[in-house]
């Protein structure tokens, strides 16, 4: 009896001191959960706040960029602009020579550096992208049949692009085919629309000085006449 009485008593003693064991691996696994939880977190704020940064980085990164396009588009424009000004016609021709060289040396280097921003855009906005660049295209290829008319035309895609009060009528529909663009789309059509009415008010002011020293010259040679 003694012996079976030790014996039982050591078996509880057993159960109890494994039930304990138990309870301190279940605590500690439990505790190890929480911990690892902890630092999970902690990782991820980290991460978390890492990624923002970059996100402002790669913004940046993307408008400079686009900088540099419309630089390069200046740029391009500007060489165009002087070749074809009227102070060109009205110099020598070993002159315009060498200045035509050097404008062809500045516009072949503008041309070696390439940059391109590619814009992300879903179905509708690359349909509507390609609406608004046919309309423009359709007034561009009349120019010469109607310089006039193709202005009139222009200002008024242009005043849909524009928050300012425009000066003339706008093209409803175009403003909204250009609605439904890419931010960055409809600044670049906005640009384009820019470039074509500074090139055609150029064209206008070469056209005036043309038509005025024809003038100029038929008067003379009527004076000499006379």
């Amino acid at each position: 009896m003694a012996q079976a009485k030790i014996s039982a008593k050591a078996s509880e003693a057993a159960a109890q001191q494994q039930q304990q064991q138990q309870q301190q691996q279940s605590g500690g696994q439990l505790r190890g959960r929480f911990y690892r939880s902890t630092s999970m977190a902690d990782r991820s704020s980290r991460l978390l706040e890492n990624l923002d940064q970059l996100e402002l980085r790669v913004e940046a990164f993307r408008d400079a960029a686009s900088a540099m396009e419309q630089e390069k588009e200046t740029l391009l424009e500007m060489i165009h602009n002087i070749q074809n000004s009227q102070d060109m016609r009205h110099i020598s021709e070993g002159e315009r020579e060498e200045l035509n060289l050097t404008a062809n040396r500045l516009m072949g280097r503008t041309l070696t550096v390439e940059v391109s921003v590619e814009t992300i855009r879903n179905a509708q906005q690359q349909e509507s992208l390609l609406h608004a660049t046919k309309m423009i295209d359709e007034i561009v290829n009349k120019l010469l049949d109607d310089l006039e008319d193709a202005k009139i035309r222009l200002m008024s895609l242009y005043g849909a692009c524009t928050s300012d009060v425009p000066a003339g009528p706008i093209d409803q529909k175009f403003q909204s085919v250009v609605i439904g663009c890419a931010i960055e789309d409809q600044k670049k059509i906005k640009r384009r629309l820019e470039t074509l009415l500074r090139n055609l008010e150029n064209s206008e002011k070469s056209i005036t000085l043309l038509e005025h020293q024809k003038s100029s010259v038929r008067q003379s040679c009527n004076s000499k006449q006379d």
